[in-house]
Parts: structure tokens; sequence; C-alpha cells
């Protein structure tokens, strides 16, 4: 399945016009003239014309104008406005092709639940991004105690400023993203029952270690189905003898965890 759409503009209900109307005003402002305007879109002078005119009428304010005279003659060009407008129409159908994209990757799979925050998939520079929902919020004076549930069950715990907390809106079933720096994740071999005071405990195995100079970025599998990414030092990794398949626990305070969610 493809999923398909369409990005168009309208005033008070009024067609103001979509991808075709904006390529023939880039075609105007490109060529100076309307009649070289239209053949380089494939249309009519008339066709453009009767659109152009309609543009203007549905802007109310000009878009395009007309000039005579002059040592080269007169032309027509794009007005302020419409050349703002132009350029405005095309950064909104370059994000607009990107959404439908992540559409079409993460939201047509009928075996997964649908979750926006995770087509959103912000760009930060945080490896670790989750996306899951608030399942438990616990008011403190000043900070709150927030738990992120994962498609997977896995629960995630944040700390947030009580100020944050207002700030974000945050509620129970609310999509959020949790995130967390590589540096910020702590890694140990066999913990067993150990008690440890860092709140985020996650238990899988090496899925990758990618050497460095100095430090190495472990990936781990989890069993909750989270993949995990931490920044340890070479000396760490031959200490704790990390190698693909090396069962692993990784630790996260609560502290270190980011959240983030739609306004």
């Amino acid at each position: 399945m493809q999923l398909q759409a369409a990005l168009w503009l309208e005033i008070d209900g009024q067609s103001l016009g979509g991808p075709d109307r904006m390529a023939l005003l880039s075609a105007v402002a490109r060529q100076g003239s309307i009649t070289h305007g239209a053949r380089a879109v494939g249309v009519s002078y008339k066709t453009a014309w009767d659109a152009i005119d309609a543009m203007n009428e549905a802007a109310g304010t000009p878009l395009v104008e007309r000039s005579t005279g002059g040592r080269g003659g007169g032309g027509t060009r794009l007005t302020e406005h419409g050349q703002r407008l132009v350029a405005r129409f095309e950064q909104l159908s370059a994000a607009h092709e990107r959404f439908v994209g992540l559409l079409t990757t993460h939201g047509l799979d009928l075996d997964q639940a649908f979750s926006l925050m995770k087509v959103v998939n912000l760009k930060t520079s945080a490896r670790n991004q989750w996306a899951g929902t608030v399942s438990a919020i616990r008011a403190g004076a000043v900070n709150d105690e927030v738990e992120v549930l994962m498609p997977g069950g896995a629960r995630i715990n944040a700390i947030v400023t009580r100020e944050s907390s207002d700030a974000l809106g945050l509620r129970v079933t609310q999509p959020v993203i949790a995130m967390v720096k590589a540096p910020a994740v702590m890694l140990a071999t066999d913990l067993g029952d150990a008690r440890v005071s860092t709140r985020n405990r996650l238990d899988g195995v090496v899925r990758s270690v990618r050497p460095g100079a100095v430090n190495a970025e472990v990936t781990i599998e989890t069993g909750a189905g989270l993949c995990v990414v931490a920044t340890v030092t070479q000396g760490s990794i031959e200490h704790l003898g990390l190698a693909p398949g090396r069962a692993v626990t990784a630790l996260v305070a609560a502290s270190d965890v980011l959240l983030a969610c739609l306004s």
C-alpha cells in the first residue's frame, strides 16, 4: 500500500491553488512572461491567464503584475507577496512530502500499533529515542516522576520538573518520545537479582560493538523490543567482555531521560 495526499491552498473557502498553479507562478517569475511561463509548464496562454487572474482575486492582493515600457520593453513579474507565497509553498511541499513518506513507512503496517510520535521521528543528538505513552504521573513538590509505557511492554521512568510537566501538558495516555543520550547509558553484566538505585533497568543482549579510538558504541537489543545504544570506553568493553550475543543490562537514571511531545 502507498499513501497518496495532495497539498492545496484556500482562502475563506475559495481555492488559491496547488502544485500546478504554484509551478506556473514560478515559471512566470523565471521567464518574466505569462506567455513563456505558460509554455514552460505546458498550458495555453488563456489557461495560464485565467489561473493567475483567479489567484489574484482569491489572494485579495496581486501575486503577478505587468510592467510596460522601459528599456526591456516591459514584462511580467511576481509581486513581493507572490514571491513569498511561492517560496513558502515550496517549503510546505517539501515538509508535506517528507511527512507523507513517513506515514507510508510507519503507518501502513496493520500488524503494528499506530504512533504519531514514531512517525514524527524527531531528529536530535540523543541516540536513543523511544516512542510510547504516558502510563503514570507521580507528582512531587518540585519534580514529577513520569512513567512511559513502550509498545513492547517496557516502562521508562523520567524525572521532570513540575514546570516542565505543566509546559508539556503531560497526562496519562499522552503519546511522548523518551530520549536518552548514549553516554548516559551505563552497562553492567552478571547483575542477577542485585538491586541498583538507577530507576531504569533494561536487560538484553549485545547486538553490535563499534569500536573507536577511545570509546565504543554498543547496541543492545532488550527483551522488551527496545534498541538501546550506549557509549562506553574501550577499557569497559574489555573489562565487561562485551561482544555480540553477550547478556548485558542497560541502566539509565530517570533524571537522564528527556521527554518530548507534540504541542
